[in-house]
């Protein structure tokens, strides 16, 4: 089995770590820079459970050095996917599975699943398309990624918490190809469960990110700040709502109610949602895939989003005036 990470930072970063630590040889990442250049010089370095290891992993600047793979995982940012297409193409051979590892809304949503809006494209995602033509739908293995990472240093990974990936077929089915990914996920002492309905736990995530994301790059506030606050936490609360309605149209089920995972964000504590600290660090924002995407959904569907509007219109201004979108 031949596994390429591209996109070595945090979340890629572990995983790849974990992957080799459990001896995956067939496993090469596409990393850049100085993390590149730490990697190749002192292997890749896992702080986990208070503990750090150092593992080799084949590194490369630039796929064509890798040749076609059997998984290629995509840990790059939603907004870094179009630009990286002629990169990742040399890895994609006739049978290459692509596992999505983005936050917020994938560009492959309206594969497979019928109705008036099967194949649909969704620009806030995937601009022209290109993304759709270039990797194909077909190839995609879903995910949603749990784990707080942080990447410490060159070449440093520090876990922090959680170390659940979830997979799923966009189609539902529990293939081969995903059977066999999570188990070789779960050899690496990581928690994979399949899904037979992906989207629905994508909806679960991207719920909090809507709506703490882009209030706390507002405020500079913490995810407890905002939900201590009666004013924040009513927005935040009137955010979800009309995701949940828009969710709701297009078959999703919502297994948990909208005070739970509110709770549940205040109770990370005063933690920096990852949108402040892009701002806070001069980086592109994760806007389009966590909170235009969902006002494009609203309106295929025909559901109304005045707050996400609103709030929508004010984080892109910042994020412009910033230096951090486009």
């Amino acid at each position: 089995m031949k596994i390429t990470i591209f996109g070595a930072g945090a979340i890629g970063g572990y995983l790849a770590a974990k992957l080799a630590i459990a001896g995956r040889t067939g496993l090469s990442i596409v990393a850049r820079g100085a993390h590149l250049d730490a990697i190749k010089a002192n292997g890749l370095r896992l702080i986990e459970d208070g503990q750090e290891i150092s593992v080799p992993v084949k590194a490369a600047a630039k796929a064509d050095e890798l040749g076609a793979q059997d998984y290629v995982v995509l840990a790059l940012k939603a907004h870094s996917l179009t630009p990286a297409l002629d990169q990742i193409a040399p890895l994609l051979g006739d049978h290459t599975s692509v596992v999505t590892m983005q936050n917020g809304v994938p560009w492959w949503y309206f594969h497979g699943v019928g109705g008036p809006l099967e194949g649909t494209r969704l620009n806030a995602v995937d601009p022209g398309g290109a993304i759709w033509q270039r990797i194909g739908p077909q190839r995609v293995i879903g995910s949603v990624v749990y784990p707080a990472v942080e990447v410490d240093a060159p070449g440093l990974i520090r876990h922090v918490e959680g170390k659940r990936f979830s997979l799923g077929e966009p189609s539902g089915e529990r293939s081969a190809r995903v059977t066999l990914l999570a188990e070789e996920m779960v050899k690496a002492g990581l928690q994979v469960p399949v899904r037979d309905d992906i989207r629905s736990e994508i909806w679960v995530k991207l719920w909090g990110n809507l709506s703490f994301n882009p209030i706390s790059a507002l405020t500079g506030s913490t995810l407890a700040a905002i939900v201590a606050d009666d004013g924040t936490r009513t927005l935040a609360r009137t955010m979800m709502l009309e995701a949940q309605a828009i969710g709701e149209s297009l078959g999703v089920r919502f297994p948990i109610a909208v005070d739970r995972r509110i709770k549940g964000a205040g109770d990370v504590g005063e933690h920096k949602t990852s949108m402040l600290q892009d701002l806070e660090r001069g980086r592109p924002m994760e806007i389009d895939a966590l909170v235009s995407a969902v006002q494009e959904l609203g309106r295929l569907v025909d559901r109304p989003t005045p707050t996400i509007d609103a709030v929508l219109a004010l984080v892109r201004r910042l994020a412009v005036e910033r230096g951090c979108y486009g």
